[in-house]
Order: C-alpha cells, then structure tokens, then sequence
C-alpha cells in the first residue's frame, strides 16, 4: 500500500477559467501502466506490465499491488472492473491470457488462453456486466474478435462475423485499452491504424459490423489513432498520431458528429502523440500520452496544454468524479480541476 504523496507537481495553464493540477498518487512501482477502470469515485483499478495489477479503495489515497500468480511476466494492457472484488485483464501478445478475480484480486482464473504466434489482442470493452467483447490484430487478414455473454467466465471467438479482410499492415494498437468502446443497446467501435486506418463497428454486439475510412495519420506501422471516445451514438472523438515522433501533431485528432461516416479537424489540435482520450462532459475532453496532457473545453474545436508529463492512460469514474491519469514507473495522478 502505497499513502498519497500530494505533491502537486504543476500550477498549470488556466483553461478559460479553470486550472488544472495532477497530483501524485503513488509512483515507484516496476510497472508501465497502461490499463485502467474507475468503478466509482473510491474503487478504481489499474494493469501494467510484470504482470502487476493495482487497485484503491479509497479513491487513490492508498494503493494495493498485485500479481496473478504463474502471469509475472505478461503486459497487461487492458482491465475491466465491476467492484472491488470483480476485474478482468487481458495482456498483449503470445501467448494470450484473459484472467477474471472474483475476490478483490487474491486469486485469478484463468478463462482464456491463445497460444498462436501471431495472437496480440488489444482492448477490452464491456456493455453491462455480462457481456463484453475483445479485440486482436488480424491472423491470416482476419480481425480477431472474442465476446462474452457470462461476465467473463467463457469467450466465444466471433471473428467470422466480420467479413472484410483486415489489409496486410494495418492491425490496432494497445496502448490504453481504448481502441474499442461500447456504448448502450449493442454498440461498438473499433478503430486500426499502421497501413490503412479504418473504423469498424456494430450496433448488435458484434453479430453484424460495417466499417468507415477514418482519415487520421496512417501509412506506417507507428502512425494512426490510438483511443476513440464517444459522447453518444453520433457525437465522437480520436486520437493518435506518429508515437515514435511524439511532439509531432500532424493530422493526429479527428471529430465526428455521424458515429464516424465523416470527420473534421479541430480549429487547433493536441500538441503531440496522445494514446488516450476521454469525455468528461458534452464540452469537455482530455487527452494524454508520452509528450503531454490536452484539455478542450469547446467540444473538441480547441485543444491548450496543460501538462508535459509522459503518461499512457487517462479514465474518468463510471458514476461520479474521479479522473485519474497513469503512466510509467507506476505513476499515477489524480487529476483535479478548481
């Protein structure tokens, strides 16, 4: 357990009124924190790499760590929380494990397992505590789609459900879990990058899907979005860019007010690469990632700096108000606006 530094490393940017500062929550840790689930203003979890998983209860005042027995080595990249007891994480690459706790994290079982060379799933979404759904880079130009219908206790592979051929090159990138969001009544969007970038998506929990070109910066493996965000079923947002050009904002932030069918350009973009991104209300988002934190408060039209840290991840709580951003080392911040 790790007590709350409150170190406020920024007397940052006043964004029409209002300013911003991270405060330190814990730090230290050997992990690269890429996962995160807010359940409420007081349970929040988070996964990282060296198989470590963490969680709070009291709002991030204090921090448990964790780790899966027999998966200390795994990354990973993506968690679903449901209380303090029930998560579910899901690491990159091969082989491939999907873990459920049911206990607060003492004990994990194992409910899925892939072990093909070529596996690398990358985000993790749910649309009630029952069903959820997972999402891989292509085997043999096939997208790999997995969906839960027990809260995680079985997986069934949909994969055929989506009939296009992923083309050679283009894939999804894990870098906050946020390349797949659902929303309510069956839902999803899934957006790739690399060689093409494309928005796939669903409106029947992954029975049906139809796709739109989504016009980001793409062409090369490091290039393409990186986290989407939907305020509601029309009204959304991605992000991304060029991660080994990180302070580059070239074509990397995109907004869309028809569920992705068409997209425009913000009047002034993010500052650099960001790998997540996040509603807090109609008017407001942040975005993060290694070269710095955004905020607008416009809608997406306007985007100011708030901070240059280098961090992967940002979550807003499901219920309430806790915003809390994450990145290497085990760093993680609580985010607070006056």
């Amino acid at each position: 357990m790790k007590k709350l530094i409150f170190l406020f490393l920024y007397f940052p940017c006043t964004v029409f009124g209002q300013s911003y500062n991270f405060v330190q929550q814990t730090s230290g840790t050997a992990t690269s924190i890429r996962g995160m689930s807010i359940v409420s203003d007081q349970v929040a979890w988070v996964s990282g790499s060296n198989g470590t998983v963490g969680k709070t209860v009291d709002g991030g005042l204090s921090w448990q760590w964790i780790k899966p027995v027999g998966y200390d080595k795994l990354d990973f990249r993506d968690i679903e929380a449901f209380d303090t007891n029930k998560a579910i994480i899901v690491n990159a690459g091969s082989p491939a494990y999907i873990l459920l706790t049911n206990d607060g994290g003492r004990t994990w079982k194992q409910t899925y397992k892939n072990s093909d060379s070529a596996i690398f799933l990358d985000g993790m979404d749910f649309w009630d505590a029952k069903r959820g759904i997972i999402f891989g880079d292509p085997i043999k130009n096939r997208m790999q789609l997995l969906r839960t219908i027990d809260g995680g206790l079985s997986w069934q592979d949909i994969s055929s459900k989506l009939k296009w051929n992923i083309l050679t090159g283009e894939a999804g990138f894990a870098a906050s879990g946020t390349t797949i969001r659902t929303m309510d009544n069956g839902k999803v969007w899934i957006v790739t990058g690399g060689a093409a970038s494309n928005l796939y998506y669903s409106h029947n929990y992954g029975d049906k899907w139809g796709f739109y070109e989504c016009p980001i910066i793409q062409g090369e493996s490091s290039t393409g979005p990186f986290s989407i965000a939907f305020y509601d079923k029309k009204i959304g947002v991605v992000v991304g860019g060029n991660y080994l050009k990180d302070n580059e904002n070239s074509n990397n932030i995109l907004l869309t007010n028809n569920s992705g069918k068409t997209w425009t350009k913000p009047l002034k973009p993010v500052d650099g690469y960001r790998s997540c991104v996040v509603y807090i209300n109609d008017k407001t988002m942040i975005a993060t990632g290694s070269s710095g934190t955004d905020v607008s408060t416009d809608a997406g039209l306007s985007w100011y700096n708030i901070s240059k840290l280098n961090l992967n991840v940002i979550q807003k709580s499901k219920t309430g108000k806790l915003i809390l951003v994450a990145g290497n080392k085990g760093q993680i911040y609580k985010l607070v606006s006056n």
